[in-house]
């Protein structure tokens, strides 16, 4: 048994000192003694979206700057424990994944932690270094930010983990290729590209060649999202809210048809859409 009162106080060595008693081949756990950075693979996917529905759970404060949060209100008690306890589960998966490392012999939480302070340091000389060439926007800083990238002999779009889901990954390829100029001017010019390739898709669709439809396919969603891009608008959450709206809406319609006809009926297409659009009254009434 490994005594706990031994541990240090402070909260991230604390953190590290437990993870590495887990991990103990005398006193520590056998499930975490059996894990391996692949193993681990899903546990942070699966963390890091139960940070993100943490943050959506703190209303308009997950959007506002501290400075607006007179404005925006105050999440619940409830909703900032969740979400600390959700980036905790976050910060787990670090020190675990650090700890296997050091064991592996490649490098330890301390490391990672002092790595990430010193790129931080690195790339933000407006901040930490005496310089009158000071960026005067949030834009004129992802400019540095990537000039900066390219002379530690980075592309444009490194940084874009192929792993993160296709709608937030072609936004972030997007972003990074307009921050060299590769984009269009305006919101407005990105609707033409938009119906270029539904026409292309509508081709693909005639011929009915399936690797042509999946291309095309990807394109248009491609140029959606740049188009949300130049809108301010997340297409990721822009779709995660429209698949919540569904939801919904789509709960009313079974426990309706359910309620006049048993479990066992299936109803017309008309009165399943009569039920759709009771349901979007009901949610523009609320």
């Amino acid at each position: 048994m490994i005594d706990s009162s031994l541990l240090p106080e402070e909260g991230f060595p604390r953190l590290c000192a437990v993870m590495a008693a887990l991990r103990d081949r005398e006193g520590g756990c056998p499930w975490d003694l059996e894990q391996t950075l692949a193993t681990l693979r899903s546990y942070l996917i699966e963390e890091s979206h139960e940070l993100l529905d943490a943050i959506d759970g703190l209303g308009h404060a997950g959007r506002a700057l501290p400075r607006d949060m007179p404005l925006a209100g105050q999440p619940g008690a409830e909703q900032v424990a969740e979400f600390r306890e959700e980036l905790g589960d976050v910060l787990l998966q670090v020190a675990f994944q650090s700890q296997i490392a050091k064991e592996l012999g490649w490098f330890d939480a301390e490391s990672v932690a002092r790595g990430i302070a010193d790129k931080m340091v690195r790339r933000h000389p407006h901040v930490f270094a005496a310089t009158t060439d000071r960026p005067q926007d949030a834009g004129a800083v992802l400019q540095r930010w990537e000039q900066q990238k390219r002379q530690e002999g980075k592309g444009a779009l490194a940084g874009v983990p192929r792993n993160l889901p296709a709608l937030l990954r072609a936004q972030r390829v997007g972003e990074k290729a307009a921050r060299i100029g590769f984009d269009w001017q305006q919101a407005a010019d990105v609707l033409p590209k938009i119906d270029e390739e539904l026409a292309e898709l509508r081709e693909a669709i005639e011929e009915g060649d399936k690797a042509h439809m999946t291309h095309e396919l990807g394109d248009v969603l491609f140029a959606v999202t740049s188009l949300a891009r130049h809108l301010s608008v997340d297409a990721e959450q822009a779709l995660r809210e429209t698949l919540d709206r569904f939801t919904t809406r789509f709960g009313h319609v079974e426990q309706q048809v359910e309620a006049r006809h048993g479990k066992a009926h299936r109803a017309s297409l008309d009165e399943l859409e009569a039920l759709w659009q009771e349901a979007k009254a009901l949610e523009r009434g609320a």
